[in-house]
């Protein structure tokens, strides 16, 4: 299906190519790779530094004066009113162990302003894509706004640290949100559970870990799908900060927000 989106379209095309060659070599990287730790439990592989490359240059070939952030030490010409946040494999631990939920996450920030998303799943070979204003997409279909579940009706999803310890705020958090939802999981993978929010399969999610890799495309999906992302508190959100609260509704996020707030868990 062929959209229409101006400029954006040029940014998008090029990112959905990158996103693409990054899964494929992914799944060329998958079963052969040696892994390493960045820190107690968060693992890096040369899967991740290989799709990062591919996404860098064919981005940079297309805008050489755009800047970049990438998770894998990736920062250049940070402060360009046009700046690509890329995540070349979110969902690491997910992939050294061949739990099938990774993906590739690239966005384009536009004067501060989230613009353009894709995030790449190539083990279902699914495509999320968005355009600011212009609605999201999964394989080139347009994604509807779901209809609002209470909070008791929900499936959420929680990121944890990795290294988490039993008495932290990200465990109790998820042990008070349990006991009133219909169902939490924990998936390691942000821009995956934020995607999912998109396309109505989760309700809600949040974490308090996140970096702008990690977050910015899915953000801006879900909220071209008519979800709504906030800080934990329900104040603004803002993708610089490990700070969000993803719901597929207003209803849903405020029961959420008003449930940490009452703990003091925001």
């Amino acid at each position: 299906m062929t959209h229409d989106f101006g400029e954006y379209g040029t940014f998008l095309a090029v990112a959905e190519r990158a996103a693409l060659a990054a899964g494929e070599v992914l799944q060329d990287w998958s079963g052969r790779f040696s892994v390493t730790e960045k820190a107690r439990a968060d693992l890096v592989t040369e899967a991740d530094v290989a799709s990062q490359k591919v996404v860098y240059d064919l981005i940079h070939s297309a805008f050489p004066d755009h800047g970049f952030v990438g998770e894998e030490g990736l920062r250049e010409n940070t402060e360009a009113a046009r700046r690509w946040f890329i995540d070349p494999l979110d969902g690491t631990s997910n992939y050294v162990h061949s739990f099938p939920y990774y993906c590739v996450s690239i966005a384009l920030e536009i004067d501060r302003q989230l613009a353009v998303g894709v995030i790449f799943d190539p083990t279902r070979h699914e495509l999320f894509t968005t355009v600011q204003g212009r609605g999201a997409f999964l394989n080139g279909r347009k994604l509807a706004p779901k209809s609002p579940k209470p909070l008791s009706e929900s499936m959420l999803i929680a990121s944890f640290p990795p290294g988490v310890t039993a008495d932290s705020p990200h465990i109790r958090r998820f042990l008070t949100a349990l006991p009133v939802a219909q169902t939490i999981h924990r998936s390691g993978s942000a821009a995956l559970n934020l995607a999912y929010i998109a396309t109505g399969r989760l309700d809600g999610y949040w974490s308090a870990i996140l970096k702008p890799w990690d977050c910015a495309a899915g953000v801006l999906m879900v909220r071209e799908t008519g979800g709504v992302v906030t800080r934990l508190d329900g104040g603004p959100y803002e993708v610089t900060e490990p700070n969000l609260l993803a719901a597929q509704s207003a209803g849903l996020q405020q029961e959420l927000s008003d449930l940490f707030r009452a703990h003091q868990l925001t």
